[in-house]
């Protein structure tokens, strides 16, 4: 029987056939464990996130007892709130506070362009002041803008009055109340915009400010056509978040108006209404729907921003 002989060509070639098996091997043996790294973060949102949702929806079809125990009773809470005319109220002073704070969004940007020019000193401690009311407790900051806004020995009345104009009882005034809790989240959330829009624009090639510059655009040209196209992804991403973080306005009204404000009716906003019928009047199965309520608002504004981002946003 003649022996069979192997060439340098075969020799190689089941070498790297056998490696193709042992790396087709681990491929197989490594197709579980990678997943071991997302476990906790998909346990986390399961728990934390998606299973409140489901109690809560399974909430909202039921009426609690004084004593606890719930009874399913259906759409009768979907009914009622539809029927509540504190709800559309409630609706309207939510998108009200929600647009004021995105008129921040503007201010971010131009405030972004001035602090990352080349060359400025102190950029960085002018992105930390910035910063520094968004990562400070809203109770606190309302605290202390309720001392600024208060009617009779506040700083802004006594501004005013060097004029002889007299300031009206900020938080306390229909309609002066909501505008002024909006004013300080505008300010409050100028850090964060602030930081993101520095970080887009970092991203910009400064290549095409020098081209531009070559062909005699003057800065606020450039700012139209190259700082602002280009920020876009960056503003999208500031709109999103800004947009939902408003519809969960709760803490800083709280804080600044307090529950036994005479004004209070015709300033909250749609938490607050959650926080005032889960709370305070123990209408658990109410407070659910009226919690139902938010998250379809926010769902379906953050798919509207999705759906419509592609006709304004530049991704380069």
């Amino acid at each position: 029987m003649k022996a069979r002989t192997l060439t340098p060509a075969s020799k190689s070639g089941r070498a790297a056939e056998a490696t193709g098996d042992r790396r087709k091997g681990k491929s197989k043996s490594d197709g579980w464990w990678p997943w071991l790294f997302v476990v906790p973060t998909v346990a986390g949102i399961g728990v934390f996130y998606l299973w409140p949702i489901v109690q809560t929806f399974y909430y909202s079809f039921t009426k609690w007892g004084v004593f606890g125990g719930t009874k399913f009773i259906g759409l009768d809470n979907y009914v009622r709130m539809f029927a509540d005319s504190t709800i559309p109220q409630s609706i309207f002073n939510t998108l009200i506070y929600t647009v004021v704070v995105l008129l921040g969004i503007p201010i971010a940007v131009v405030l972004a362009s001035l602090i990352e020019r080349p060359g400025l000193r102190f950029a960085a401690l002018y992105r930390t002041l910035y910063f520094i009311p968004y990562i400070t407790m809203p109770a606190a900051v309302g605290i202390v803008w309720r001392l600024i806004y208060n009617g009779d020995f506040g700083p802004i009345n006594w501004f005013l009055g060097l004029f002889g104009i007299q300031g009206p009882y900020w938080t306390s005034t229909p309609g002066f109340a909501l505008l002024a809790v909006a004013t300080v989240g505008l300010w409050m959330s100028l850090g964060f915009n602030l930081i993101i829009i520095s970080a887009g624009l970092r991203e910009i090639p400064r290549e095409l400010f020098e081209a531009a510059e070559m062909d005699g655009a003057s800065r606020v040209r450039q700012f139209f056509s190259i700082t602002v196209p280009l920020l876009t992804p960056s503003i999208f991403f500031v709109t999103i978040v800004t947009v939902i973080s408003g519809f969960q306005l709760f803490d800083l009204l709280y804080v600044m108006m307090g529950k036994a404000n005479l004004a209070m009716p015709q300033t909250q906003s749609l938490v607050y209404i959650f926080y005032n019928q889960a709370f305070l009047q123990n209408d658990k199965g109410y407070a659910a729907a009226i919690g139902i309520l938010i998250l379809v608002i926010i769902a379906l504004l953050t798919a509207f921003q999705f759906r419509i981002q592609k006709r304004w946003v530049n991704y380069v």
